[in-house]
This record gives structure tokens, C-alpha cells and sequence, in this order.
């Protein structure tokens, strides 16, 4: 990748960006975690502004106590299920919650490692709800006739 035309930064910038060591981040890129978007006729790598947002996506889930191999899986699973999606880390809205990451795109949210979606719309819930209060009423009214019909003829044999 060319490096005209487009800003760039060093690795020695990135480690004090991110406050991350220096093997911390030749170990995301030898384990593909997040490479460099480019490298140096002297193969140095060169960042890019959404290089700096995987990486801190990436620290801020290993902080928060998601591995790196949890990562890398989610990263592979979101790729999978959002294919317009390249660089999810970067793209999307993540959050850690536990040993779940959650992604958030247009609207929706997945479960990183098994693309299930996770949003609960209350608005169609409380659709469901307004309709089993129909269904509800519809059945007692049919019920409620009978009822009224035995206790006159209860009535009436008293």
C-alpha cells in the first residue's frame, strides 16, 4: 500500500497513543489480530487513523477481560455474518460484558462469537402483548356466555 497522500504513524507513535508496549503490538500483528495498514520499503508498518481505533477497541476489550483469542474469533464470526464489514474493531460498536462481546450495527446487536442477534424490541414486545390481550378477551367472551347461561339455570333449580 502506497503511504502518498494519506497520514500515517509510527509504531513508536502508536505505543504512546495507546500507552501499549511495543511487543504488545508486534504480537497483534504477528498474530493477526490488527497489522499495520502499510509498511516502509524497509518493511516498517505504518498505521493508519482506523488502525488506532481496532487497536484501542481491541485494549479497551482486553482490559475489560475478553482474550485475544475471543477477539480474533469475533473478529473472523462478524466478518462472516456482516460481509460489508471489513475491519469490525474499527466499523462497529462493541461491547464487553462479562465473557459476551456485543457488536452493534444499524440498529441491531449480535453476540460477536455466534453472530446471534441480541436486540429486544419492546415496542414489538408490548405488539405481542396487545394481541395476547385480544386473543384473551375474545376467549372470555366466548366463555362468559356459558357462564351467565349456567348460573340463571342454577338460578332457576334453586
Amino acid at each position: 500500500m502506497a503511504l502518498v497522500g494519506r497520514e500515517f504513524f509510527q509504531t513508536r507513535d502508536v505505543i504512546e497513543i495507546l500507552k501499549i508496549s511495543r511487543r504488545q503490538l508486534q504480537y497483534w500483528a504477528q498474530t493477526d489480530l490488527i497489522a499495520p495498514s502499510a509498511q516502509t520499503p524497509g518493511g516498517h508498518g505504518r498505521y493508519t487513523f482506523e488502525d488506532l481505533v481496532a487497536l484501542k477497541a481491541a485494549k479497551r476489550l482486553i482490559d475489560a477481560g475478553v482474550s485475544v483469542q475471543r477477539i480474533r474469533k469475533s473478529i473472523r464470526t462478524l466478518r462472516r455474518i456482516l460481509p460489508t464489514v471489513r475491519r469490525p474493531l474499527a466499523e462497529l460498536i462493541l461491547v464487553a460484558t462479562g465473557d459476551v462481546v456485543l457488536a452493534f450495527q444499524a440498529g441491531t446487536a449480535f453476540e460477536a462469537v455466534s453472530g446471534q442477534e441480541w436486540i429486544f424490541e419492546v415496542a414489538q414486545f408490548q405488539r405481542e402483548i396487545e394481541e395476547w390481550k385480544k386473543s384473551v378477551e375474545t376467549l372470555r367472551s366466548v366463555r362468559r356466555p356459558r357462564a351467565v347461561r349456567r348460573a340463571r339455570q342454577q338460578r332457576r333449580t334453586a
